[in-house]
């Protein structure tokens, strides 16, 4: 249990590090869900095999909701005055 903990806080200490781009979101979204499905999946079955099997469906989930929820970065034209935004 211990170890699970480690892992949570220290996926939680990446994921404030990442900032707007996708590949950043992605890759600490996949830690965070993995952390927190392996903890689920552990508490819910008492065995190790849960414990991979929530890690590995927690990781799939939070890279895509990471990815996904990224940000657009925006920046004004002042020659064509309009906005444009994108997303890296």
């Amino acid at each position: 249990m211990k170890k699970i903990l480690m892992v949570s806080a220290i996926a939680l200490a990446l994921g404030g590090c990442s900032e707007y781009s996708s590949r950043d979101r992605a890759f600490a979204g996949g830690l965070i869900g993995a952390g927190a499905g392996a903890a689920i999946g552990a508490a819910a079955t008492g065995t190790g095999g849960g414990a991979l099997a929530g890690g590995a469906i927690g990781a799939v989930s939070g890279a895509v909701i990471g990815a996904a929820t990224t940000p657009e970065r925006c920046y004004w034209s002042k020659r064509y005055r309009r906005t444009i935004c994108y997303r890296d």
